[in-house]
């Protein structure tokens, strides 16, 4: 019994497919769903979204956030943006985290703590582009 897999962008519908197992980049750490698992709603941090045939990875998409609900049998990405892993150009990524680095380090010199929060999260996903490595 698969699950039912959706991954939605502001923009289009990128997937709609049974798969054996989804990886999710949830903000709490990477959560695998499989079939009948726990329901849930949790939200995303930047990553890949992995689709699983048996043992065989046959897809990857790179999220920057949002959020996916589970259920026993489906598991729903709304995602803020998404795009297969193979397009992230990494290059870019490491430029991004350069600059948002560079604005952290700004924002808590000048002692600006009330607008943190974006620039962590633009750190967080630039890391996860760099750190997805050569192009796959």
């Amino acid at each position: 019994m698969p699950v039912s897999l959706e991954i939605v962008s502001p923009e289009k519908l990128l997937v709609a497919q049974a798969v054996d197992m989804v990886v999710i980049p949830a903000s709490e750490g990477d959560i695998g769903v499989l079939p009948e698992h726990s329901p849930m709603i949790v939200l995303l941090r930047g990553g890949e979204v992995i689709l699983y045939e048996g043992e065989q990875v046959t897809a990857r998409f790179f999220v920057t956030g949002g959020f996916a609900e589970i259920t026993e049998e489906r598991c729903t990405v709304l995602a803020d943006t998404a795009e297969p892993s193979s397009s992230i150009d990494r290059a870019a990524g490491e430029r991004q985290l350069q600059e948002a680095t560079r604005e952290l380090a700004e924002a808590e010199r000048a002692g600006n703590l009330d607008g943190l929060a974006p620039i962590m999260e633009r750190v967080q996903v630039a890391q996860a582009i760099v750190d997805l490595g050569p192009a796959q």
